[in-house]
């Protein structure tokens, strides 16, 4: 992994890294997966067209440095790693798209790369789903540039195996008018790190973040995400949602940078932990660094577990205390969930992301 990505792996000693275990990683056959191309199969609806490869590296390099992304260790490896890779262009209102990315039970590590522009005014909702049933890993670079007034609603929906990684860095630069709303879902991997990393080049954009992470067993789930603006009048409403049980770790560090120039900007950040388990962890630490001094930003953390008078509630009605926990917990997860695309109603996210273990 190391010598894919050209630097040593990070560890504790990385303000990032340093309550992520990449033992599962590690523990990956140091062989390229050998399964088909995902993306081999990907039927494009209308309004979306492929990329040619030089627009696709100009893209990549141009939302990689306005982001960030560029050193960030993911993207080394996914770039070291040679990728599969779909770069699309979207035009006007496409319709919905969905990409099934399954890893299957081949060893190796799946390495991805999923290209976008969406131009001026264009429109796009699209659902990854990615699963694992081995002790496999992959690796997804998304990069996305949303021009003026474009709109994209990226789901992820990533039910995974507890032998499995997966890697997702998502790189998304924002036009002024443009909105982006972004939900991620994630359960049942050994380690799962998610890195959305936003810029409102100009400002003037809307972005709204929705994340639900389940963590059970000995499930490590980071997600490191980090939202800049770069002009004034943007928006942000981010949600971050955890159910924590067994001896399972969550990680949540959002960093919001608000400089002097983007003055008027309202972003408000939400970490809310749901602990089912005394021997459960988290980790959260929402972060606002803000030098403009006319702008709305708030931002908190709670961590808690079921509520009792919730429970005694449901129970006095008649509802057994084994459902009516369940219930609840449904309700906390369904906040989230019914934000993803459409498609992903079909796949049941619920149930997939709290399946039994083998």
């Amino acid at each position: 992994m190391a010598a894919l990505a050209g630097s040593p792996l990070p560890g504790r000693r990385h303000e990032d890294w340093r309550f992520t275990d990449l033992a599962p990683l590690q523990s990956v056959a140091p062989e390229p997966w050998t399964g088909p191309d995902p993306f081999a199969l990907a039927a494009l609806p209308d309004g979306i067209t492929r990329l040619e490869p030089s627009e696709a590296q100009q893209l990549r390099s141009q939302v990689l440095q306005a982001t960030g992304s560029s050193a960030a260790w993911p993207v080394q490896l996914n770039q070291g790693a040679s990728p599969r890779c779909l770069a699309l262009r979207v035009s006007g209102a496409a319709g919905p798209l969905q990409l099934s990315i399954d890893a299957g039970t081949a060893p190796g590590l799946l390495a991805l790369q999923l290209l976008l522009i969406l131009e001026d005014g264009a429109s796009l909702e699209l659902l990854q789903h990615h699963s694992s049933n081995a002790a496999n890993a992959t690796s997804q670079l998304t990069v996305a540039q949303l021009g003026h007034g474009a709109r994209l609603h990226l789901g992820v929906l990533a039910p995974g195996d507890c032998r499995a990684s997966l890697l997702s860095h998502l790189a998304i630069s924002q036009a002024p008018a443009s909105a982006l709303q972004l939900t991620t879902a994630v359960g049942g991997w050994a380690l799962s790190r998610l890195e959305p990393r936003i810029c409102q080049v100009a400002g003037a954009a809307h972005t709204r973040l929705r994340a639900l992470q389940l963590v059970d067993g000995q499930d490590l789930a980071d997600t490191h995400s980090h939202v800049r603006f770069e002009g004034p009048d943007g928006e942000l409403d981010q949600l971050h949602k955890v159910v924590a049980d067994g001896a399972g770790r969550s990680v949540f560090n959002g960093a919001v940078q608000v400089p002097r120039k983007a003055q008027q900007t309202n972003a408000a950040q939400l970490s809310r932990t749901l602990l089912l388990s005394d021997r459960a962890r988290v980790d959260t630490k929402p972060e606002l660094e803000i030098v403009a001094d006319d702008v709305k930003c708030a931002h908190g953390a709670t961590v808690s577990r079921l509520q009792q008078n919730e429970l005694f509630y449901l129970q006095s009605r008649g509802i057994g205390a084994d459902q009516a926990s369940k219930l609840l917990l449904r309700g906390y997860c369904e906040e989230v969930l019914r934000e993803l695309p459409a498609a992903a109603a079909a796949l049941n996210p619920l149930q997939l992301l709290l399946r039994e273990r083998p």
